[in-house]
């Protein structure tokens, strides 16, 4: 039963990934050790089906109830507390780097083609992220919009690392997608956010279980470049996009605040990275 409850609770963690700024659904589920895991059985759906069906039903439970229990309360709190969460998410993000440092080299030892890769995609991906801000505009909230929405939600799972609230809010379609959640609205954002994930998880899982049997250490690296950079960027103001992280009016308390909510973010990294440990 335990373990069942664990499972809901990780689903419910795993769903903020969804509607978080700078989160990755990928990155929660690696760090909450069940994302392997869900990319075999989305590449192989029928070796040890019912198995796996009894093992992520009460993940998709969570998930479900992280979205409609969390969607009104983050949306308050980034309106009027934007600066502390932000801070303290990126505390949480940065404890848990040491757990996917380990499990980069958990099938080979780390090589200079790693170091590549990391800098190479840390680089990159911080560069082509922030500047995103300048040159996509912003879409307006459709069925269409929404089903691109799912896509990128679906590759924010698959690719661990990659933040799909920071796309939507690039794009101009997070808030729409965090009324949508908040009031349940089922055909005009879960149905068509469910028809890009579904699509986007049957195309794409194969190639990341791929890479992830063939080249573990490789992805693991590139997955940590994208990680680092997409935290940095929530942490950094850009003029391109008016949802970004703003620094005007604060105090000095509120910059001990802001280190108080970092330091306790790094805390509740570590000991996600611990529970992953014990119970995955």
């Amino acid at each position: 039963m335990f373990s069942w409850i664990a499972r809901v609770i990780k689903g419910i963690v795993i769903a903020l990934g969804f509607i978080l700024p700078g989160i990755s659904g990928g990155v929660l589920a690696a760090i909450l050790g069940i994302y392997e895991r869900m990319i075999g059985f989305l590449a192989h759906p029928f070796k040890d089906f019912k198995e796996n069906v009894l093992y992520f039903i009460p993940v998709a439970i969570g998930m479900l109830l992280g979205i409609g229990l969390f969607s009104y309360p983050i949306e308050y709190l980034l309106e009027n507390y934007q600066v502390y969460v932000l801070w303290s998410f990126a505390g949480a993000i940065i404890g848990t780097v040491p757990s996917l440092l380990k499990e980069s080299t958990r099938e080979s030892d780390r090589d200079k083609v790693d170091l590549v890769w990391f800098w190479t995609t840390f680089i990159l991906s911080g560069l082509g992220l922030y500047a995103l801000n300048f040159v996509v505009g912003s879409l307006s909230a459709s069925f269409a919009s929404f089903i691109l929405a799912g896509v990128l939600l679906a590759l924010g799972v698959l690719v661990p690392g990659l933040s799909p609230s920071n796309l939507l809010l690039i794009l101009g379609l997070y808030a729409p997608m965090l009324t949508g959640f908040k009031t349940f609205d089922l055909f005009g954002t879960f149905l068509p956010i469910g028809m890009g994930a579904g699509a986007t998880l049957i195309i794409f899982s194969k190639l990341m279980d791929h890479a992830l049997n063939n080249y573990h250490s490789r992805v693991y690296h590139f997955i940590i470049g994208i990680v680092l950079s997409s935290t940095l960027l929530i942490l950094i103001p850009n003029a391109g996009s008016a949802e970004s992280i703003q620094y005007t009016g604060l105090s000095i308390v509120s910059y001990v605040l802001i280190a108080f909510f970092f330091a306790l973010g790094i805390w509740l990294g570590i000991w996600m990275s611990q529970l992953e440990d014990k119970y995955k």
